[in-house]
């Protein structure tokens, strides 16, 4: 990891910590913060995905050390992203990919509850999504596929959490994550 990436994790995790205690509400404290932090880092480095991952990073990190909500958090960090990236970035549903993995594998960093991630963040994706009027299922999927894709990289435990979590309806969204990852499906049970 550059040195660049880790000023920017760290950044983002200060100005998480300081906006959270500052006024209490998670979900609206990280959309803020992750889509400023974002915009300028893609902006400075002309490079999406690794801005996604220290962004998302420095957020859970925050999150983590205050003991707030991760699925608040990452329903956060989805919409913050989307928001960060929508006048820099061309692909909106690979963001939301990205980003679900992302906040799957910071959350297991900082053991944090994956399931409650992944819920959080396919709930961001339907929000983000509707705000900019993309398609709520489309950007679900994508949300879903991302996180249990990230899971199954950290081990079956992980991604066995993230399927139960992932699977149903979420948000008024029915089936966010599509075939061939059903129950039972990859061998992951």
């Amino acid at each position: 990891m550059s040195e660049e990436s880790r000023n920017l994790a760290a950044s983002v995790k200060h100005s998480i910590v300081s906006a959270v205690k500052g006024v209490g509400e998670i979900t609206d404290a990280v959309v803020d913060t992750v889509s400023s932090s974002l915009a300028n880092a893609i902006k400075r480095t002309g490079e999406v995905g690794g801005a996604i991952s220290q962004v998302v990073r420095g957020t859970l990190q925050g999150v983590a050390e205050i003991g707030a909500d991760v699925g608040s958090a990452a329903k956060g960090v989805v919409i913050g992203v989307l928001r960060g990236t929508k006048d820099v970035s061309g692909e909106a549903f690979e963001a939301v990919s990205t980003t679900a993995g992302a906040v799957i594998k910071s959350t297991a960093e900082v053991g944090g509850d994956l399931g409650s991630a992944a819920k959080g963040a396919i709930e961001g994706a339907i929000t983000g999504a509707k705000e900019l009027g993309l398609s709520a299922e489309e950007a679900a999927s994508a949300a879903a596929t991302g996180a249990f894709k990230a899971a199954g990289e950290i081990g079956s435990t992980a991604a066995a959490q993230v399927r139960d979590a992932v699977t149903g309806t979420i948000a008024g969204v029915k089936g966010v994550l599509k075939e061939p990852f059903r129950r039972g499906a990859g061998g992951t049970r």
